[in-house]
């Protein structure tokens, strides 16, 4: 993997606002097509740092199943590590252990470290309880030690709640770890909780899941170390200017799935802030920027906003321009942007499940009725399929036009958790690449 990816941004949006308004939304697409091939076994690059993180407490062997399908799906993640990648092992129950290497270092891929991490994985065992702050300390720690400027990933995978640590403590290791890998992170089963893997993704900038079958594992490891492996450039930021006296509303990705970025702005400058994005390979996100400007006069012009998108070093890779124009030509101000149009909707539907959820947990009838049967009515309008036919697990669609449903009787704890899981998965606006 050598040189850098080339970016390419996108703006869309109706820059044109009536008389008096203020506030401009702008989708923004970020398109990088990677400097060369993903990493394939053979290739050497020591920029690679890969850390497994498995639980092995007590519930890990009820049924026997999911110790035996984490340490398959663990030794199929090692096999697709590249050579010359580094990786590591870890451990955790309600505590954090050193697996391979257990001097707390990172191996480098090869034949023979492959090996003795699967060899080290065969002696491991379940028990004790659950303590995820801590196993992601000790990841970082000994992600830390990869080469400088090394693209750092975790996997984590657990079956079980956070109960041998307090909220507090898992959040403050979230915090430690921001800015230093991302994770993406897997619950087995249907005993753990939502809310807490999605508030580690969503803080380390990776993806959450759920593996209900023991058995799916492996295929989902392989896909995980896969694409991190296929990235090719680490810490990208999202750089946002915006003119004097503006003020930011709000800037999140919106595809492929919905996070607020807007608390994880860091200034670079006057009138400048940096939002981070992670590492990136070949791949395409969307982004939703609003910012409120000072009212113009019909017929002014303003820059509302100049985006770029920054790697390793300061200079721009990429750049847009986000535009505001006032009119006082009703025709051209009332048009609709397309795209900022979708994903409005979209992280709406996002929210409409996530509350329909809680409140069908907290046995609100009535609440969850209303917000999932909103759900359904917005799945179908913009067409996101894969939402639609979770939500039908959930609920009995009497009309998806008008959004009428009824909750079901009977819903397995697996329907339940996927819909709330890939909740915030988007579905891209109709008509635009893939």
């Amino acid at each position: 993997m050598s040189g850098s990816p080339e970016f390419r941004i996108d703006v869309y949006q109706n820059e044109y606002l009536p008389e008096g308004a203020s506030l401009v939304n702008a989708i923004v697409t970020v398109t990088s097509q990677a400097g060369a091939a993903p990493a394939t076994a053979g290739t050497v690059d020591r920029r690679l740092a890969e850390a497994i993180i498995v639980d092995c407490s007590g519930s890990m062997d009820y049924p026997r199943s999911k110790i035996q399908a984490a340490k398959r799906a663990t030794s199929t993640a090692i096999d697709t590590l590249p050579d010359g990648v580094s990786f590591a092992v870890i451990v955790g129950n309600d505590q954090a252990y050193h697996l391979y290497p257990a001097d707390g270092s990172l191996a480098v891929a090869g034949p023979a470290t492959r090996a003795e991490a699967k060899q080290a994985l065969g002696r491991l065992g379940a028990s004790g309880g659950t303590a995820i702050g801590r196993w992601l300390t000790m990841a970082n720690q000994t992600l830390s030690t990869a080469p400088s400027g090394a693209i750092r990933h975790a996997i984590l995978l657990t079956d079980g709640r956070n109960q041998h640590e307090g909220p507090a403590e898992l959040d403050a290791a979230i915090a430690a770890c921001q800015g230093r890998f991302v994770c993406d992170c897997r619950g087995v089963g249907t005993d753990w909780e939502v809310s807490e893997l999605r508030k580690i993704a969503s803080g380390l900038l990776g993806t959450v899941d759920i593996v209900a079958n023991p058995a799916d594992l492996e295929a989902d490891f392989r896909a995980m170390t896969s694409a991190a492996m296929g990235k090719a450039v680490a810490d990208v930021v999202l750089r946002l200017w915006t003119p004097k006296d503006a003020a930011i509303q709000f800037v999140k990705q919106v595809a492929p799935t919905i996070e607020d970025l807007t608390g994880r702005r860091t200034s670079s400058g006057p009138q400048r802030g940096d939002y981070p994005l992670g590492s990136w390979g070949t791949e395409l996100r969307d982004y939703h920027v609003c910012v409120q400007v000072p009212v113009g006069k019909v017929g002014d012009v303003m820059l509302a906003g100049r985006v770029s998108v920054v790697g390793e070093g300061s200079e721009p890779l990429a750049q847009g321009m986000i535009k505001a124009v006032w009119t006082d030509d009703e025709a051209l101000s009332t048009r609709i942007s397309v795209e900022v149009a979708h994903y409005t909707g979209q992280a709406e539907l996002a929210e409409a499940i996530q509350d329909g959820m809680a409140a069908r947990r907290a046995g609100d009838v009535e609440r969850a009725t209303s917000k999932l049967g909103r759900a359904v009515k917005l799945a179908l309008d913009s067409g996101n399929a894969e939402s639609a036919r979770l939500l039908a697990n959930v609920v009995d669609v009497v009309d998806p036009v008008t959004g009428t449903v009824r909750l079901k009787s009977k819903v397995s704890e697996e329907d339940a958790m996927t819909l709330d899981t890939r909740s915030t998965k988007t579905s891209r606006v109709r008509g635009n690449k893939d």
